[in-house]
């Protein structure tokens, strides 16, 4: 067993089919052999069967003798029967008392008796009972006895047909079903060994990509897929794999740049003003309070920006994939949404805020969903013109903003939720780019869907939907 578990699958395949057609061709030419057998010996058995009992011998006398080998040493060959009838070769007489062997004049082989030959004389006349045997010589042969007369007295009749030819026709079948079968099974091991190989080209070709990307770390390897059946399943699951692996460290290189790239220009502002204040000490010229205070204040800005942006960061951090966890409680969105209002009417004090919610509770996050719809206010808020008016709407797990503002190009739609995604046109204004990315990140993880185009009025601005599963009970 465990030289067989150490083989190569390869091999345990190709053992197993020269195994399996060994078995089956063994068990053919038994099969075959045993029904050959059967065969001509009942072609032997009936033919004796049904062969005529040659007649018992009248008006002359036999010699007897004891037992068939002297019968046959004392029997003369070239004495014919003195009525000219011819007698069977394999013919011979048993008289019952005393024992004694008679041989027709013609006969050249006796047939070894019995003890359960005696068991003929209970017999009636014409019954014959067909047994195995052989003559004196070890001939094998079938044996017919039946009941006669020999003389007054009664006697058996022993009719034997030599077998030698069937037995010498059995064992040149066994010689050629042997050889047929070793064949066979040669023949079938070449052929597992040819369709193993084929068969398990594609599992060669997963091992050898699974292999180059363990050695080089190369994701994205792919191999060809052909047809449906489970070697084309397997390598098809390995090819999303091998994708899902190779966008998941790309999404994850840009991440990295991407965040380099924003913390790159705070850090800078901050460096540029600290280096500033620390020359203005060392020359012993101070700033002018004014211009200090500024300068201070900028800092703290750029701080709270960095803050903002690790946070945004940390929320990307989490698996694009919801998973179960404590934080998971029924939320009543339309509370969320209240309270994301009254934030947002705080960041823009001009702005007009059209609201109506109904009750709606949904499974998920709190702080998260709370986080998506701040986000989905502050960007409209952002693009809203001066006294413009912000509708805010929740009907039926459907919550709905729509600000008035200059709108998203088309061509531009299919970006708002990339991470670090700034339109051309808007990045001059405040921001990371991690927004929407968290809303979109924050709605899949409750089982929802978001999405955001232009107004469905044809009017200016930009219509953000969120839908979301649950009930208008918290139950």
């Amino acid at each position: 067993m465990h030289w067989f578990r150490s083989r190569s699958l390869r091999s345990r395949l190709t053992f197993l089919s020269a195994a399996a057609v060994a078995v089956a061709i063994a068990l053919s030419a038994l099969a075959c052999w045993f029904i050959v057998e059967k065969q001509l010996y009942g072609q032997v058995r009936t033919d004796l069967a049904s062969a005529p009992l040659p007649l018992p011998p009248r008006g002359q006398s036999l010699p007897c003798y004891e037992t068939p080998q002297a019968a046959l040493q004392a029997q003369p060959r070239s004495v014919a029967p003195e009525n000219g009838t011819s007698v069977a070769r394999d013919t011979q007489y048993v008289v019952k008392d005393p024992t004694a062997v008679c041989l027709p004049p013609a006969a050249t082989k006796a047939i070894v008796l019995r003890p359960s030959d005696s068991a003929v004389f209970q017999l009636r006349p014409g019954q014959s009972v067909i047994r195995d045997g052989h003559f004196t010589d070890g001939t094998p042969a079938l044996v017919r006895v039946s009941l006669t007369h020999f003389g007054p007295q009664p006697a058996l009749l022993m009719v034997a047909s030599p077998t030698q030819s069937v037995e010498e026709s059995l064992q040149g079948l066994a010689l050629l079903l042997g050889a047929v079968s070793v064949g066979g099974i040669l023949l079938a091991a070449v052929a597992g060994r040819i369709v193993a190989r084929s068969s398990l080209k594609p599992v060669h070709q997963l091992t050898d990509a699974v292999e180059h990307i363990a050695r080089t770390e190369e994701v994205g390897t792919t191999i060809p897929v052909h047809g449906d059946d489970e070697i084309a399943r397997l390598s098809t699951s390995f090819n999303s794999m091998s994708t899902a692996l190779a966008n998941s460290r790309e999404r994850q290189t840009r991440l990295i740049a991407d965040a380099g790239h924003e913390l790159r220009t705070p850090l800078t502002s901050l460096r540029t003003n600290v280096d500033l204040l620390i020359r203005s000490d060392d020359t012993g010229r101070p700033l002018p309070p004014a211009t200090k205070t500024k300068l201070l204040g900028n800092m703290k800005a750029q701080m709270q920006e960095l803050t903002v942006l690790i946070q945004d960061l940390l929320q990307l951090s989490r698996p694009d994939s919801p998973k179960p966890g404590p934080n998971l409680t029924v939320v009543a969105l339309h509370e969320i949404a209240q309270r994301a209002v009254e934030r947002a009417k705080l960041r823009g004090p001009g702005l007009v805020f059209d609201t109506a919610a109904e009750p709606w509770f949904v499974h998920g996050d709190a702080f998260a969903l709370e986080r998506a719809v701040i986000n989905l206010l502050d960007n409209a808020v952002k693009y809203s013109p001066p006294g413009g008016t912000i509708e805010v709407r929740l009907r039926q797990g459907v919550l709905t903003v729509r600000d008035h503002g200059p709108g998203i190009p088309a061509d531009e739609l299919q970006y708002v939720f990339d991470r670090f995604w700034r339109s051309p046109s808007s990045r001059q204004l405040p921001g990371s780019g991690l927004g929407l990315s968290i809303v979109a990140q924050s709605v899949r993880d409750a089982g929802g869907e978001v999405s955001l185009g232009p107004a469905g009025d044809g009017g200016p601005g930009a219509l953000a939907t969120v839908r979301l599963p649950g009930g208008p009970t918290g139950e």
